[in-house]
């Protein structure tokens, strides 16, 4: 009977030990699991953040490639020809469009809240006659043509945006017949050379001039 209880007893120990074993190994196994899975999310962590996986460039190429991009929806400066490639805005269907004048960069930018919807090329006043700088609303006045005997220079398709005929977006400068004058309109982008208004491309001048509702904000910094 002694000899029955030892037996039995030797074979609870046995049993017992093997199962701390396999437990132990099984935690182990976990434990192990876990500290790959960490190397692995460190590793994702550490990539750089300028990194695109879906792309295949870097932050720098990404940020070339998106100006290359922007660049090519523009047009060479042709002041006979509208600024972007890609068709005009409709208007109908921004509530919060209005335009915004760049004299940095010489552009004037229609926009919708901060997103660009098209961008102009623009030459803005000089720096013996600056535009205004400031928040103002498209005017009552406009029309297809004016001529300005002291200045000697006309436009066509002007807008006004400040002291009711005075400050206007219009066409590169014209001679009393309407004749563009083509040694200022070859500045257009380049060079602030205006009397203070804003001229533009002549199809860009004309869709702000059939456009551009009165009352729409005009940012010019």
């Amino acid at each position: 009977m002694k000899r029955f209880e030892l037996i039995v007893g030797t074979a609870i120990v046995i049993a017992f030990s093997t199962l701390i074993l396999s437990i132990y190994t099984h935690h182990q196994q976990v434990i192990q699991q876990e500290k790959v899975e960490l190397q692995k999310s460190a590793k994702k962590k550490s990539l750089p953040k300028s990194t695109s996986k879906d792309s295949g460039l870097a932050g720098d190429e990404i940020q070339a490639a998106t100006t290359k991009s922007k660049k090519g929806e523009m047009n060479p400066v042709n002041w006979k020809k509208s600024s972007e490639k890609k068709a005009y805005p409709d208007l109908d269907k921004y509530s919060k469009a209005f335009l915004k004048v760049s004299i940095a960069k010489q552009r004037v930018y229609v926009m919708n809240g901060e997103k660009v919807l098209y961008t102009m090329y623009a030459s803005t006043g000089s720096h013996e006659s600056p535009t205004p700088t400031g928040t103002y609303k498209i005017q009552a006045e406009r029309g297809d043509f004016f001529y300005n005997p002291t200045s000697k220079e006309g436009a066509k398709y002007w807008v006004s945006f400040k002291d009711h005929g005075i400050y206007l977006f219009h066409t590169v400068p014209t001679d009393k017949n309407g004749k563009f004058l083509e040694d200022e309109a070859e500045q257009l982008g380049k060079e602030a050379q205006s009397h203070g208004c804003v001229r533009l491309a002549v199809p860009d001048a004309k869709w702000i001039y059939e456009k551009v509702p009165e009352g729409m904000k005009v940012e010019i910094h």
